[in-house]
């Protein structure tokens, strides 16, 4: 297909060069060139039975000098949803972590719109062993920013999304929930770790 037979399939789904670029015109980089799009690994098919329930998303990891990792968008689009928005949450844990690093291949990425209701509360492990493949925390960074510049609506909104990264203690990543329904939390793109039970978790006792 061709990318205008792409972004009519996928309507506002579809995340190509040009909505792409506007992300990247904003956070002040070089735009994605024409002659440096890739084709779409997927068959017609594939891209049929999900153009209502996925994005389509062009992939770009930056320049050389200027990798377009996790870091960039926190450094660009801030933690503070009273100076901007859209913002990450406001926490520093994941600073030093490896997957803040990483940048997406240069292709084309299907990536689900909302949370599988049958998924809700089901721990990762369980979900991995059903063949449900996670999304890095990058892909999802960069969806979530890049379909908002491009639609003005957000992604995962009130869920969070399991990711197929882990922390320097093999904990696994999960992002998004951007507004805390209860009202509590401000706004912001949040990056969690799901922590694993280890030896220094215990137990005291109160008399």
């Amino acid at each position: 297909m061709t990318t205008e037979q792409l972004h009519a399939l996928f309507g506002d789904s579809f995340l190509g060069p040009g909505q792409i670029n506007k992300m990247l015109e904003q956070m002040g980089l070089d735009p994605v060139c024409e002659a440096d799009v890739p084709p779409v690994g997927y068959s017609d098919q594939t891209l049929r039975e999900n153009a209502s329930t996925h994005l389509l998303v062009l992939g770009y990891g930056g320049k050389e000098g200027t990798p377009l990792d996790i870091l960039r968008f926190r450094d660009h689009f801030g933690t503070d949803p009273d100076k901007s928005e859209p913002c990450f949450y406001n926490q520093d844990w994941y600073l030093k972590e490896d997957f803040m690093l990483k940048t997406l291949e240069p292709r084309w990425y299907l990536i689900r719109k909302e949370v599988i209701e049958e998924s809700r509360a089901q721990q990762p492990d369980a979900l991995l062993k059903a063949d449900i493949v996670f999304p890095s925390a990058i892909l999802c960074v960069y969806t979530f920013f890049a379909y908002y510049i491009a639609s003005g609506r957000f992604l995962w909104y009130h869920d969070f999304v399991w990711c197929s990264d882990l922390d320097h203690n093999s904990d696994r990543i999960y992002v998004g929930k951007y507004n805390d329904v209860d009202g509590v939390n401000k706004n912001g793109f949040s990056i969690h770790r799901h922590l694993a039970l280890r030896p220094c978790y215990g137990s005291i006792t109160a008399i």
